[in-house]
């Protein structure tokens, strides 16, 4: 007879009863850890050697009495702990957002998981995304009961529509067998007794310089230690263990949502060879992921594969291979032809300086005259006190006065236009800034949404599917911060032989002189109002990785490309990923 499927409710009724193995599996970690640790507090007192108290008639049960009930309380303290704060601090240290609706990757994703979510019979699941150049994806249980599911910008970029299905299939199929409840539970366990051995290691290297372990004592700590060391490795190949199977399981459950056990096949194979460390990662994660983070590295050997979280890769594209009676090597060839056609049909993006000849070929005339202020702008009529009693910087603007390094509402400001010298907090104007720019509103209204460089209006448009501020004049894009990454991480876009030729120059004379200014004096110097905020904007380098020189808003997190800036940057970061 055909059994009934369980609903979502029921296997979460099923999973916590057993949680219940595992608790008392914790319970006996600690009973050993915490017995060690006693019979090291004893032996530091010299309570063991020479009196005879562990043939003492009575000493034995009072002591497994005591340490049974000790045991208890600190393994349901961290029991609740993992299952109420583990989820949260997890999602926390891999950087997980919720997905921009604006973002039409992000939208594709969110119709995705929502469709299998259907077809599973699951009522709510949460979406996160991990800034994330690596192509992977996670499925967790939050301290609510409500399972989420986390996939990376790499996997958004490199996916296609079929092989996110099949990732979204995959870890809600971890979701419905009850896996991901399991498995958050363990990796969470893990991960404190992880944290413990980190903290005891740093102290012990600590008293090592200073020459403590030297003066008796030793032997506690090192019980102690081997203690914690012994329960973090237990509870490792525990997690790695239970994750092994269930993954070809939750491939095959993933084939009867999504139906393409080929596309499932490939996305597991661009997630190996595509893939890094995933934000601040540490091994006791790895079963939560689709692909073990540091799957490239992992040597294919049997030592390789005892400590794997995850079955060798081979086995698992072998297994979805058969189901379309196809070999693993097919595969890996669909997977190539689609990165070359891809490649192909990428379209190009010019230079600026292109773009310039083109239109002037189109549309011969006289030069364009240098842009105007647009009208409105807010005239300099603000002077700062400086050190000196008579001493006085500016004339400056409300917004380069509260720019100036240091600026605070108790300084002397000096407005010329009234002739009224003052503190600062006592002009109207001033508060009125300060106010709008803790809330983050325009400084200076007339300033909003033009070009700081030409001072027209913006237009809005998608790059990359990210959605962007662009100047038609200059061709500056106003981004947000949090946004470039996935840019970066996309590729819609080729570029054209003459801004590869301007980003090797750039590569030339400023990556290896990272120190050497990369704007002129008056470039620094110039009002660069932020079209968002009207906040003046600072010339910063894009990153310590890639000093790429733009103009960052530190008051709404905007950044301010120039022409052909952002499309630098990208060459950048592509050639050093394709080495």
């Amino acid at each position: 007879m055909a059994t009934r499927t369980r609903d979502f409710y029921e296997i979460q009724e099923r999973q916590r009863r057993k949680s219940l193995l595992l608790f008392a599996a914790v319970l006996g970690f600690h009973f050993v850890a915490l017995g060690l640790v006693g019979l090291a507090f004893l032996a530091t007192f010299g309570l063991v050697a020479g009196t005879g108290l562990l043939a003492s008639p009575g000493f034995w049960p009072r002591f497994v009495l005591f340490d049974l009930v000790v045991a208890a309380v600190v393994a349901l303290l961290h029991f609740q702990d993992a299952r109420t704060n583990g989820p949260r601090f997890i999602l926390k240290r891999l950087q997980a957002a919720t997905p921009d609706a604006a973002d039409r990757y992000h939208v594709m994703f969110l119709n995705t998981l929502d469709e299998i979510r259907i077809a599973a019979g699951l009522p709510r699941v949460n979406a996160y995304v991990l800034p994330s150049f690596a192509v992977n994806s996670i499925a967790v249980i939050e301290e609510d009961g409500t399972p989420a599911v986390a996939v990376t910008e790499g996997l958004l970029a490199e996916g296609t529509r079929d092989e996110l299905q099949a990732v979204a299939a995959h870890e809600l199929a971890h979701i419905a067998r009850g896996d991901a409840f399991y498995l958050t539970l363990v990796c969470s366990l893990a991960n404190l007794f992880e944290k413990f051995k980190d903290a005891l290691g740093s102290a012990a290297e600590d008293d090592g310089a200073c020459g403590d372990a030297r003066r008796g004592g030793g032997f506690p700590p090192v019980l102690f230690y081997a203690a914690v060391a012994l329960s973090a490795l237990v509870m490792r190949l525990l997690s790695m263990l239970v994750s092994r199977e269930r993954e070809l399981l939750a491939d095959a459950a993933a084939v009867e949502l999504c139906r393409a056990p080929e596309a499932l096949a490939r996305i597991i194979y661009k997630a190996h060879i595509k893939n890094s460390f995933v934000g601040d990662f540490t091994l006791s994660y790895a079963p939560l992921f689709i692909v073990r983070p540091d799957a490239r590295d992992t040597p294919d050997n049997i030592w390789g594969r005892i400590f794997s979280s995850h079955p060798p890769l081979m086995k698992r594209i072998g297994a979805l291979a058969a189901m379309v009676r196809k070999k693993p090597e097919a595969v890996f060839d669909a997977v190539w032809d689609e990165e070359r056609a891809r490649e192909a049909a990428r379209g190009v993006l010019v230079s600026f300086e292109e773009s310039r000849k083109e239109q002037l070929a189109l549309f011969p005339g006289p030069e364009e005259v240098a842009p105007q202020a647009a009208a409105g702008d807010e005239a300099r009529i603000w002077m700062l006190g400086a050190a000196g009693d008579k001493a006085w910087e500016g004339p400056f603007t409300i917004a380069e006065l509260l720019c100036r390094p240091r600026f605070s509402a108790i300084m002397r400001v000096r407005n010329t236009q009234e002739g009224v010298e003052a503190r600062a907090r006592e002009f109207p104007q001033v508060r009125l800034a300060l106010h709008n720019l803790a809330r983050k509103k325009p400084l200076a209204p007339g300033r909003q949404n033009l070009c700081p460089r030409c001072r027209i209006p913006l237009a809005e448009v998608f790059y990359e599917g990210v959605g962007v501020r662009v100047c038609g004049r200059c061709r500056g894009r106003l981004v947000d911060a949090g946004s470039v990454d996935r840019i970066v991480a996309r590729r819609e876009l080729a570029f054209s032989d003459p801004l590869r030729e301007k980003a090797r120059r750039f590569r030339e004379t400023a990556v290896r002189n990272p120190l050497k200014r990369q704007k002129i004096e008056s470039a620094l110097a110039a009002d660069v109002p932020c079209p968002a905020c009207g906040y003046r904007m600072a010339a910063r380098p894009y990153n310590y990785q890639y000093f790429v020189p733009v103009d960052k808003c530190l008051s709404c997190s905007k950044i301010w490309f120039d022409a052909d800036e952002l499309e630098i940057l990208q060459v950048l970061i592509e050639d050093r990923t394709s080495k």
